[in-house]
């Protein structure tokens, strides 16, 4: 409990000014105690926030500039009513102003004291009208218990988000967010001044992926802040040396709490209210700015959960093809499910975005012909994929198209595109391609038995198939001889 009672005994070195306020502040405190045991009736209703509060002019005045004002200008001695707007916090705020300049004791807490410091800022409860004014006991209880934990600090900034700007005025924002990047940064052995001592991070972050960051303990308190003050956050936490790659956990269970809801499995985009699409697309968008440069600071599953998703918000392109971009960068440690994503559109099209997948293996192919690395370097040396990551890319390129081999809308033109795209040196055997040709062959040759012109329309991409050893179901006739 705050004993709101509780008078502070001045030095001696005090100025006149400050002795007579004291004095009239123990005048005040008086007779607003006179005024409560006699009962006195209210002389002035109050309206805030849509309620109506029955109070008394003279402790109100004492303490509350805005009132004294209100007062003051109004030229009227007797005023009955005052309308006080756009309190931050509203009624529960002011009522607890209203206590405080009666001399009620009630508590403050890291719940209720952001909304307190905005209403005391608002209603110009300061020193200039009353000796320990709520702004002062406010700026004491912030300063000295609610910014020393984290879990004060997160509660402070998060009331925060819904009493801006005046919250930014009077510096609480900032103060919260420096007080988290501290507390974190001190207790995280995540957290270094400088580069490792072999100055190499590609090494570090190679271990994240055998082994989680012990980050759990401060992730579960951030992900309820709101993305913009969320992302001032870790950005102030990469400010104090926190490193980059140690984020990716936070930025998993943030995503997990903030995307939940998007039905991105299935095909076709379900409606949802266009306030919250786009609440959820700059949350996507903001996620993928803070994502960690190094390679295996992500799964690549998350990632290209978070592509699904990218296409299912219409995000923008420049971070859709980041995603495709950091896929491509570790597409050896890729699953087929994970490239089987869903063509959200009702266009009758093929089922699955083979776009987007073709686009990510030609990304691969620059990365490892040109050594681009996309950004990620280790020492300023490319470091290509070695032979077996080759070989496993390989193996799942060919049963992505096997997968995708059932669409009967999938054309010749793109089942090909994506095929010549699988380089030789990545193929053991040839299985995987005559599985897939197999099943697509199938799937076409009984439209065409239905659709007779198609069968021509496979005519120009004959020459493909010509190393098979079998046609399925129906010849395919050379274009020499058509």
């Amino acid at each position: 409990m705050v004993d709101l009672d509780q008078e502070k005994t001045a030095p001696t070195t005090v100025s006149m000014s400050s002795k007579k306020k004291e004095i009239l502040s123990t005048a005040m405190k008086r007779t607003t105690e006179w005024i409560f045991s006699q009962e006195i009736p209210s002389d002035v209703t109050v309206h805030v926030g849509g309620a109506s509060f029955s109070l008394h002019k003279f402790p109100l005045v004492s303490k509350c500039g805005y009132i004294k004002k209100v007062v003051s200008k109004s030229g009227d001695a007797d005023i009955s009513v005052i309308e006080i707007p756009d309190v931050p916090g509203g009624a529960d705020s002011f009522e607890l102003a209203a206590k405080f300049c009666y001399g009620i004791n009630f508590e403050m807490s890291s719940e209720n004291i952001a909304m307190l410091r905005c209403a005391a800022e608002y209603l110009e409860m300061t020193e200039d009208y009353a000796v320990g004014n709520l702004v002062g006991r406010t700026e004491v209880y912030v300063n000295e218990v609610a910014l020393k934990s984290l879990a004060g600090a997160v509660s402070v900034l998060h009331a925060s988000e819904n009493l801006l700007p005046i919250a930014e005025k009077v510096k609480l924002v900032g103060r919260c967010i420096d007080a988290i990047a501290y507390l974190v940064c001190k207790e995280s052995q995540l957290c270094m001044s400088g580069r490792s001592e072999s100055g190499n991070d590609s090494e570090i972050s190679s271990t994240i992926s055998n082994s989680k960051p012990n980050v759990d303990w401060w992730a579960e308190d951030l992900v309820v802040l709101r993305i913009d003050i969320f992302q001032r956050v870790l950005i102030a936490m990469l400010a104090r040396g926190f490193k980059q790659y140690a984020l990716g956990p936070v930025l998993m269970l943030y995503a997990q709490k903030a995307l939940r809801g998007l039905e991105i499995l299935g095909k076709g985009r379900k409606k949802i209210e266009p306030r919250e699409e786009h609440e959820k697309r700059v949350v996507l968008e903001t996620l993928v700015s803070l994502l960690p440069r190094e390679k295996n600071a992500m799964p690549v599953s998350f990632l290209t959960a978070l592509l699904r998703a990218a296409i299912y918000l219409e995000t923008t392109v420049a971070c859709r093809l980041d995603l495709e971009k950091r896929i491509a960068k570790k597409l050896e440690q890729a699953a087929v499910d994970d490239l089987l994503i869903p063509a959200y559109a009702f266009t009758g099209d093929t089922l699955f975005d083979v776009d987007t997948v073709q686009r990510i293996m030609m990304n691969y192919l620059e990365y490892e012909t040109e050594g681009s690395h996309f950004g990620y370097r280790e020492d300023d040396e490319y470091i290509s994929s070695s032979p077996s990551d080759t070989k496993r890319v390989g193996k799942l390129m060919e049963s992505y198209l096997a997968e995708i081999a059932s669409d009967r809308n999938l054309s010749v033109s793109k089942f090909i595109g994506l095929a010549e795209l699988i380089p030789e040196q990545s193929r053991v055997t040839e299985d995987g391609m005559y599985r897939a040709i197999d099943i697509y062959l199938k799937v076409q040759s009984l439209l065409c038995n239905n659709y007779p012109h198609l069968k021509y329309m496979l005519q120009p991409f004959s020459t493909f198939f010509l190393y098979m050893p079998y046609i399925s179901n129906f010849q395919i006739i050379k274009v020499s001889e058509v």
